[in-house]
């Protein structure tokens, strides 16, 4: 399919109807639509050829996510950028991808000033939200004409940088409709069910993707500028929301608010959380009071937001809620891939064995762009080999340790993070946790632990640390815990472990 076919879908279901809602203000299919078909005609009337590339930098806005379905049409590639970067990270973006073209909100005036006094060469700006109806007025609202093949690149999407600068995963229409082919097989309904879709969280990430089945099938999605617990929760009883996107963040908060038992959440079918690791502990708290809607997921922008996934049914047995085991998987892997875990001479383990998840299959990336070097490493005779570690059981279900990057290495001693940190967020008083290596004359590294309490809840560094110990055994117990009013996070509410250890190697003087 041509990634623009998902939308058309919708558009034919429901020409009328609502496809995206904004605070009191809505836009039809057809009237999506047929912007979209003056923003593809005025495209290419402005010289961006089929494959060029277009930035959209905007925070959530039902225009950006039409500007996309645009540049589709005109046979260019979408580069997604985060309003929640550093000005000058979008625009070195924008620079390493190529952009010729930038549609960009009139809240990041400091990229465009930025662009705008760049000695280099300037790409060409349309402010979304000031000049773009009259920029695309005088074009036609029928399709373009622009030429197309399963395997041309639709999106160059940059990773999450977690790990170093960012690279840009190059995304196909082919490996695109795999991962929505796995969200609508997964995210089911009646065939006459009312489907709205809350975009809450940033829609350059899974927020974003998750909208698309969405419209392919006519429902509505309705966006919020941020997720804000209270105004989550406000638009779920406004709107009837059927299915939402929320990282574990987010859904620690939610569970935090005072009335949120009294709300009236019926119409929620599907809450996805991913993006991060989910505390068991919470996760069996917000079951209980959510009822059986949570669904966890595991994806990477190599490959494209649908490795696995922990449908709602999987998180209860016999009608109670999981073990730990299960709920601290990712559920099993999607019908249109193949996963294998390997150790470091690339063999692959039997279930239970703990090692590198690699993934193969129409899934998986085209490559990177413009770092062939970073693209061997990658994907090996086919294999997307993720960076996370992890094992297969002997159910089928997939378990992230954590990053290969992040073991921590303690007397020669092999400590994944992300256990110790499910033991933290167990404790009622943790908000979030980062467990980290910090350098050590004797060991090597140190377990440490870095801990934002939830507003208003006290507890002392011993109290988690005997935690730890009666739950780990002293080789995974953090030997320092630190508190922090705000753990350093990514755009799309990722704790970022790379930042918080930093500053332990600098007072030691290196560097990671």
């Amino acid at each position: 399919m041509h990634i623009v076919d998902f939308f058309d879908r919708g558009r034919q279901i429901a020409p009328d109807g609502p496809a995206f809602v904004m605070d009191d203000r809505s836009w039809t299919y057809s009237d999506a639509g047929d912007l979209s078909c003056r923003i593809g005609h005025a495209l290419l009337a402005n010289g961006i050829a089929t494959g060029g590339k277009v930035a959209v930098l905007s925070p959530n806005d039902p225009v950006a996510m039409i500007c996309v379905v645009g540049l589709w049409r005109a046979g260019c590639v979408w580069v997604p950028l985060n309003p929640g970067n550093p000005a000058a990270d979008n625009v070195n973006l924008i620079r390493r991808f190529d952009c010729e073209f930038v549609f960009v909100h009139s809240s990041q005036q400091a990229v465009i000033d930025a662009l705008v006094h760049d000695t280099g060469q300037t790409p060409q700006l349309v402010c979304i939200d000031r000049d773009l109806e009259d920029w695309a007025a005088a074009s036609p609202s029928t399709p373009p004409e622009a030429p197309y093949a399963p395997d041309d690149i639709v999106a160059i999407m940059p990773t999450g940088g977690t790990t170093g600068p960012s690279k840009g995963a190059m995304i196909t229409h082919r490996s695109m409709s795999v991962a929505l082919a796995h969200m609508m097989i997964v995210f089911t309904y009646p065939s006459d069910h009312r489907i709205v879709n809350l975009a809450a969280a940033p829609l350059t990430h899974t927020a974003g993707f998750l909208a698309i089945p969405t419209l392919a099938r006519g429902g509505t999605v309705v966006l919020l500028p941020r997720p804000a617990p209270e105004a989550v929760v406000d638009a779920i009883e406004r709107h009837g929301v059927t299915e939402l996107f929320l990282p574990p963040t987010v859904v620690y908060r939610l569970l935090g608010l005072p009335d949120l038992a009294a709300r009236d959440l019926s119409s929620l079918r599907y809450l996805l959380y991913g993006a991060a690791p989910m505390s068991t502990a919470k996760l069996r708290r917000a079951i209980e009071v959510l009822g059986p809607v949570l669904m966890g997921g595991y994806g990477q922008v190599e490959a494209f937001a649908s490795i696995s996934y922990l449908r709602p049914e999987e998180h209860l047995v016999d009608g109670r809620i999981a073990s730990d085991e299960r709920l601290g998987s990712v559920g099993r892997p999607s019908p249109l891939i193949r996963v294998r875990v390997v150790d470091d001479a690339d063999r692959e383990l039997t279930p239970g064995q703990t090692g590198e998840i690699c993934v193969r299959g129409d899934l998986v990336m085209a490559g990177y762009y413009r770092d062939a070097e970073a693209t061997a490493a990658a994907v090996v005779d086919g294999w997307l080999h993720t960076g996370d570690v992890g094992h297969l059981d002997h159910e089928g279900y997939l378990h992230i340790t954590d990053r290969k990057k992040d073991l921590i290495i303690s007397g020669g001693f092999n400590v994944y993070p992300a256990e110790v940190e499910q033991v933290l967020l167990a404790h009622p008083a943790v908000q979030d946790c980062a467990v980290v290596g910090a350098p050590h004359p004797d060991w090597g590294e140190a377990v440490t632990a870095v801990v934002e309490l939830i507003p208003g809840s006290t507890v002392d560094a011993d109290e988690l640390i005997a935690a730890c110990r009666a739950a780990l055994g002293p080789v995974r117990t953090p030997k320092q815990v630190d508190f922090v009013d705000t753990l350093p996070r990514s755009p799309a509410g990722k704790v970022l472990r790379r930042e918080a250890r930093a500053p332990y190697w600098a007072i030691a003087g290196q560097t990671i």
